[in-house]
């Protein structure tokens, strides 16, 4: 077969709103904001121009809400209408967040774009070459698709390359609700080559092979729960059918979470210093896009009783985005939160026979003693090899040293607990 290449991506939500920012964010921040999703789907058709794919794949949710923005609408039309100009076809399906029930205004599409119904169709990438690739894909009729949709497919002919166009929770993803739920085994089952899924809004290739079934998460992070890079895959198919698949960022604004440990912070100025150590370590990590950070103080030391002065952390904050949100990129920081605790001697609270030194002494005792590590370790295979995240756990079961570093958080979460009251 002639080798040909899409992008895949998913979950635009066009015009949504960045959640959990105060009012008091600086204009030039919030207008960022709110070009955020649309900046980048432009940067997804810049994409497909400059690779020169041969089709766009969209898994659902383009909009943020059923009864969708003129404006959002408009500016997707728009982005579809470049790639038709430039000989690329579209291929969109709607989920739970734009079913096709959803207010919709009559606005012309280019007839290179194909927009999958509420039942399953079989549509050719190639025009003029027939049997080539076909793209099966299905959209949301209304929001709550609770059924499912892969099992009313059926097989595909196996002589094409076949791609599968859905929005779905595979496999009970239990951070998503169970819109159209299926099975690996249920995708596996109808010869498709490819499954383009959408809905889950963390990238995840979920199998490589036979099929290959890929989510690329969603292309613009909005809120601190869609940290890191966000993007899109882009796909090519070679002469033998073999699949590759290259992440490509495509954000403009990215969240990230810091955590900046005050243990060996002495003075005010140190903390301020190392907090603008942080977040231009962040920024130069950021790939060129702005941040916004919710940053955590954490960790024992004498600076905690001045952190709990009032206003400290408001002022601490204000100072840290008069010095970054004129950046360019700019980092605004949306919050500062205080996890610290005062000063603690460990060795001093060993030599004691309270309950607080039992604990200690347990930790101890434990990470020298590979039977207790082993007890250990045994005692949280459930977890690791429980059905609903074995998945993202497998590759993650602790060695000794890791459970070791397990036993010295747990016991700086307990200490927080137990003495705080004793420091502060």
């Amino acid at each position: 077969m002639k080798p040909f290449r899409f992008v895949h991506s998913a979950d635009l939500h066009l015009d949504s709103p960045f959640t959990g920012l105060k009012s008091s964010v600086p204009e030039h921040v919030a207008n960022s904001l709110r070009q955020a999703t649309f900046d980048a789907y432009e940067n997804i058709v810049d994409l497909c121009i400059t690779e020169g794919v041969d089709a766009l794949l969209i898994a659902g949710d383009v909009y943020d809400g059923a009864d969708r923005s003129l404006r959002a609408q408009r500016r997707f039309i728009e982005g579809l209408d470049r790639l038709h100009k430039n000989g690329i076809r579209s291929f969109v399906c709607h989920g739970n967040h734009d079913p096709l029930d959803g207010w919709e205004a009559r606005l012309r599409y280019p007839p290179s774009c194909h927009r999958f119904g509420s039942k399953f169709q079989a549509v050719e990438v190639f025009e003029n070459e027939p049997g080539r690739a076909v793209v099966h894909g299905v959209s949301y009729p209304t929001r709550n698709v609770k059924r499912n949709l892969v099992r009313r497919m059926g097989r595909v002919d196996p002589l094409f390359f076949n791609v599968g166009l859905l929005h779905a929770n595979v496999d009970n993803d239990a951070n998503h609700l169970a819109y159209a739920p299926c099975t690996l085994s249920d995708l596996a089952e109808t010869g498709v080559d490819y499954w383009a899924l959408g809905h889950v809004h963390t990238r995840r290739v979920l199998n490589t092979q036979s099929p290959t079934v890929v989510y690329p998460g969603n292309p613009q992070g909005r809120h601190l729960n869609e940290t890191g890079a966000r993007g899109v895959y882009l796909v090519t198919v070679d002469e033998s059918g073999r699949i590759g698949l290259e992440f490509r960022p495509v954000d403009t604004v990215r969240w990230e979470r810091l955590i900046v440990d005050i243990a060996e912070t002495e003075t005010e100025q140190n903390l301020l210093d190392d907090l603008h150590r942080r977040v231009g370590e962040a920024l130069e990590q950021g790939e060129g896009r702005s941040l916004v950070l919710r940053m955590t103080l954490s960790g024992r030391g004498g600076l905690h009783r001045f952190l709990r002065q009032p206003g400290f952390i408001d002022d601490l904050t204000d100072e840290l985005n008069r010095a970054s949100a004129d950046l360019h990129p700019f980092a605004w920081c949306e919050r500062i939160e205080d996890r610290t605790a005062g000063p603690f001697d460990r060795e001093e609270r060993l030599q004691g026979s309270d309950f607080v030194a039992d604990l200690l002494r347990l930790c101890d005792q434990t990470k020298k003693d590979p039977e207790l590590l082993g007890k250990l370790r045994e005692s949280l295979s459930d977890l690791f090899h429980h059905w609903k995240y074995r998945r993202y756990l497998k590759d993650a079961v602790p060695d000794d040293p890791a459970l070791s570093g397990l036993l010295d958080e747990a016991e700086s979460m307990a200490l927080n607990l137990l003495v705080e009251d004793d420091v502060s």
